[in-house]
């Protein structure tokens, strides 16, 4: 079944880009577990590695499971093309080492994933690609920023950990404004395209960690770029083939269209469970600040209600007590697990400053808005009372 944009969302996250009549009646979409692809002759084999003729002919490149993973998401996101890839920082390194050579400049938002981080002062910087980490939520500042050989603005939104929003949209016209072939890339890892699509608010690409909402049951490791046909077949043929390898398997991809199957009820829970606690949450005593765009009292919130259908499932605080107390709560969640990623059926809790932004120094986290006493909650999909009930014994403890 082709792309029908006329059918809803979740229509098309279960049916896009597949019909069981060329699949022998097969309701679930084949896996197909195999390296390689074999010819009919020596010149179909030439011409599809030449790009002459579509068709597969080595899983590193392309697989029948995972073309059907990136048809189903290009369509989700209301782009031309997709790349799945091994990972979310596979999905961002492969794009970032195809768009950017020696003596190119990166802005990149003040606050982003410990590993992008990283991968940005410890990787890039080494190779000779400039990196300036500017606020985007202030359009001065990124507008004073840009430069000549500017390629690539890259930001999250929401931001992970704080939860800060950029204005995609008007962060698109400005830099699309100075220079048309700068690159708008957007992490929406957090939203989804069931939330969120970056792409129709005058973003080039946006990225996924498909380890997190995508795949939802916290059962495998994957990623995703999606963005202008053209410009995803250099990812994949550059960044993906030649630079990283970070080649997504055909039973990752199965796994991922499964979870795309309930996204959007999914989202629909967390984001909905996610209110109701982080409104509960503002209202304690013990806790200092939420950061949540639903809130009313959120300085993202007019933002959250024009960019973002829902305002998701993640949640951040900070507890009066600073970082001792923030510890001894984290340190008595019973149902809650104490975990690193996010988006699973599971609530997640973590520590960015001794856990996902490790990698930042003390001053950095300072400096780009990652507190020592910020906890990060992913909100699974318990009954939201549950979830509340281990919240609030584990703050009565904090506090003695």
């Amino acid at each position: 079944m082709s792309a029908k944009k006329d059918l809803s969302f979740s229509t098309r996250a279960i049916h896009s880009g597949y019909d069981a009549r060329d699949s022998q009646g097969s309701l679930t979409p084949p896996l197909y577990l195999t390296s390689t692809f074999s010819f009919d002759n020596v010149e179909q084999g030439a011409a599809r590695f030449a790009g002459e003729e579509s068709g597969h002919f080595y899983s590193r490149i392309s697989n029948p499971t995972q073309e059907l993973l990136e048809t189903r998401l290009a369509d989700l996101e209301e782009g031309e093309a997709a790349l799945a890839t091994a990972s979310g920082m596979g999905a961002i390194s492969a794009t970032l080492w195809t768009l950017l050579s020696p003596g190119d400049r990166i802005l990149a938002d003040i606050t982003l994933y410990g590993c992008t981080f990283a991968f940005f002062r410890h990787a890039l910087e080494r190779f000779g690609i400039e990196i300036e980490f500017v606020d985007c939520t202030d359009l001065k500042a990124v507008s004073a920023a840009l430069t000549r050989n500017t390629r690539v603005v890259y930001f999250e939104t929401p931001v992970n950990p704080n939860m800060r929003l950029t204005d995609i949209r008007a962060i698109s016209d400005l830099v699309h404004g100075y220079d048309p072939e700068i690159k708008v890339m957007v992490d929406s890892t957090y939203c989804t395209p069931a939330l969120q699509k970056p792409l129709t608010l005058g973003a080039d690409l946006v990225v996924h960690s498909a380890t997190k909402y995508l795949g939802g049951h916290g059962d495998l490791i994957a990623g995703a770029v999606i963005g202008k046909a053209d410009l995803i077949q250099r990812i994949r043929l550059e960044g993906l083939k030649d630079m990283t390898g970070a080649v997504i398997s055909p039973f990752t991809a199965f796994l991922v269209m499964r979870g795309l199957k309930t996204l959007e009820l999914r989202m629909q829970r967390h984001s909905i469970s996610a209110q109701w606690l982080a409104e509960k949450l503002q209202d304690h005593q013990a806790v200092e600040v939420v950061y949540f765009p639903g809130l009313a009292s959120n300085p993202y919130h007019d933002l959250c209600k024009q960019q973002m259908s829902l305002p998701g499932g993640m949640i951040a605080f900070e507890l009066k007590g600073g970082y001792a107390q923030s510890v001894r709560f984290m340190n008595s969640l019973q149902l809650i697990k104490r975990a690193v990623s996010l988006g699973d059926a599971e609530t997640l809790c973590q520590h960015p400053a001794s856990m996902t932004h490790s990698t930042y120094t003390p001053e950095e986290r300072a400096a780009h808005g990652i507190s020592e006493s910020l906890i990060r909650l992913s909100v699974g999909l318990e009954d939201a009372g549950d979830i509340l009930a281990d919240i609030e014994q584990a703050l009565k403890q904090a506090m003695e």
